[in-house]
């Protein structure tokens, strides 16, 4: 068993930060990771420092017992102003920082990540977050790109069309691909995908969800049919949709 909890972020970076979260399994623990459309700054099980890209499929992560992971996940579409390299660098792909940002926690001359580090495997948990809110309030030196933030916005909508949602923006298919490659990790047709696995489970746990069968809940989600369901669910999740849906939550993004 693995407690994940999340936390409401500060206000003054509520425009980039979806959550703060924790995760700490009683055991040795495989934590299945699935397509969000975030990328997360975390303190992984108290030893490294990583970025964790915006991810097109499931991946496995393991954690040892007891050890206390601590997160910020960024909003869909801030990723690239705080990593401060275009988010489609790390897709897929969970990285140590020293990678991305060459040692240096800022942009400016300051703390050094490895200092960071010391700080983090110091700290209470509470006060990790608190560090790690601390480096993205540092690097968040842009806004994120308002375009980006109203595709995303535009493409959780059932049935969002990338054609119709670029014309809606004043910008060209190609341009609005490019923008969000930058600042999501990937283009506006991935991301819709993610964005209707989202949504079917936010329907699925629904206070009237048991009233409705599974092909009118994959209607409502904006799949073609349950078996276009059926297959996108297992491209994104690597399981089946029943057996997905069983366990699945919403988490922040």
């Amino acid at each position: 068993m693995s407690v994940y909890r999340e936390y409401q972020p500060p206000g003054a970076v509520a425009p980039v930060v979806a959550c703060l979260w924790e995760q700490e399994p009683a055991g040795d623990h495989v934590q299945r990771v699935v397509p969000d459309g975030c990328v997360d700054l975390i303190w992984l099980a108290g030893r490294e420092l990583v970025v964790a890209g915006p991810d097109t499929r499931f991946r496995d992560v393991a954690l040892p017992a007891g050890a206390l992971s601590s997160g910020v996940r960024l909003r869909p579409g801030a990723a690239g102003v705080v990593l401060g390299a275009p988010a489609c660098d790390v897709r897929d792909l969970q990285i140590d920082v020293d990678l991305l940002w060459g040692g240096q926690a800022s942009r400016n001359a300051g703390d050094s990540t490895a200092e960071l580090r010391g700080r983090l495997a110091e700290a209470a948990p509470a006060r990790r977050l608190e560090l790690l809110v601390d480096v993205v309030t540092r690097r968040a030196t842009a806004r994120p790109d308002p375009l980006v933030r109203a595709a995303v916005r535009h493409l959780t909508y059932p049935g969002a069309r990338v054609s119709v949602v670029a014309a809606e923006l004043g910008v060209g298919e190609r341009q609005l691909h490019r923008r969000m490659l930058g600042a999501v990790g990937y283009g506006p047709k991935m991301f819709a995908r993610v964005a209707r696995l989202r949504r079917l489970v936010t329907l699925i746990q629904g206070p009237d969800s048991f009233s409705f069968s599974l092909a009118s809940v994959a209607v409502a989600a904006g799949y073609a049919s349950q078996s276009h369901m059926n297959d996108e669910v297992r491209r994104l999740t690597g399981t089946t949709a029943v057996r997905f849906l069983e366990d699945a939550t919403v988490t922040a993004a």
